[in-house]
């Protein structure tokens, strides 16, 4: 298998490891800042034998999903925040399925129509879940245009390995900007058969049908599953929460953020760094599982939490929930498509902060 580098916009970075990954059907419905993942896919599935669909709609296009995944295929969709409510019902129905997908969420501005500018509000929509019923969606959060990459391909692999919906929550400009990437040069599409004989994908007498539902009307029997789910859930967490230290050996603060947010943060702790700082930062790859214990190693000897996010403060409470009393945690953010500057950070970091309260610009 060989790399190969390009210099690619965020949005078809995803579409590339889309196709490196073997995605069959792409359906969606374009919205602003993700359209241009559609576009590049239109184009691009074709070229290796996938198939793009436009959809009439959000709500279309993630039944389309359901359908496809039932039926085995290796799918993919991608909104942004309006676009992922819209969505939500068929999310709950794939959770409660048991059915894989890749679902791609470029946050912008909310609530509501909000704005088309970055943000990181759909935190909790997408580590809460926005659909019914007790589910998880494993959640990757990447922080450039390389890990647009190599999250997709990964949350194919989750997606099947656990038979769950995997999202992808990126932003504005993760999915605008452009970097170098390495890129893989081979597509799993016709190459490797997906096992799952699980899939509803005909019989012909050759074994029992397979039902793919999530309608469980006895009470006892959707008890049993909501426990099975929850089985898997746990399994989950113990075996994939992914996060990244940087510098926190050292520390006395720690920078808790992800995506872009993360990203700014290293141009602050660099700056506070010139100013005999000891800064480190913890990154969240996933965002549920949340990496409480990696969180709960990386700070024990730090003397001061501050989490950064591109909105009023969600990722803040899973930080405290992991660390419970033991270490106050501030709190610093910028909403409605405001992006704080490395300046920013170190001047609130300089200021002394909250001190455990949560703060705005």
């Amino acid at each position: 298998m060989t790399a190969k580098r390009r210099l690619l916009k965020g949005t078809d970075a995803f579409g590339e490891g889309a196709v490196t990954a073997g995605c069959q059907l792409f359906c969606g419905y374009p919205i602003t800042p993700q359209s241009e993942l559609t576009h590049y896919l239109a184009t691009r599935l074709p070229q290796v034998g996938g198939i793009y669909l436009q959809s009439e709609s959000e709500t279309a296009a993630i039944n389309m999903v359901y359908g496809a995944a039932g039926a085995g295929a290796r799918v993919l969709t991608a909104s942004s925040g309006p676009g992922i409510s819209l969505m939500s019902e068929g999310l709950s129905y794939l959770a409660g399925a048991e059915l894989p997908a890749v679902i791609i969420n470029i946050m912008r501005g909310g609530p509501g129509l909000g704005n088309t500018r970055p943000s990181q509000s759909d935190y909790w929509q997408a580590t809460k879940g926005g659909g019914h019923g007790d589910y998880r969606l494993i959640t990757l959060a990447p922080w450039s245009v390389q890990e647009n990459f190599d999250f997709t391909i990964l949350a194919f692999e989750l997606a099947d390995k656990y038979r769950n919906p995997v999202m992808i929550l990126a932003d504005g400009i993760l999915a605008q900007m452009m970097e170098t990437v390495e890129v893989l040069e081979i597509s799993r599409l016709n190459q490797t058969p997906f096992d799952k004989p699980w899939a509803t994908t005909g019989t012909m007498g050759r074994r029992p049908k397979n039902i793919i539902s999530s309608l469980h009307l006895p009470p006892e029997e959707l008890e049993a599953h909501n426990q099975k789910l929850l089985n898997k859930y746990l399994a989950i967490e113990d075996c994939e929460a992914r996060a990244e230290c940087y510098g926190i050996s050292e520390a006395e603060i720690v920078v808790v953020a992800f995506g872009i947010a993360a990203r700014i943060a290293t141009a602050a702790i660099a700056l506070g760094s010139e100013r005999g700082l000891k800064i480190g930062l913890f990154r969240p790859q996933t965002l549920w599982p949340f990496p409480a214990r990696q969180l709960q190693e990386a700070v024990k000897h730090a003397k001061r939490i501050l989490v950064l996010e591109l909105n009023t403060g969600q990722m803040v409470y899973d930080v405290r929930y992991a660390l419970g009393s033991s270490k106050a945690v501030d709190f610093y953010g910028r909403c409605g498509g405001m992006v704080f500057t490395p300046m920013e950070i170190l001047g609130y970091i300089l200021s002394g902060g909250s001190q455990g309260a949560v703060a705005y610009n």
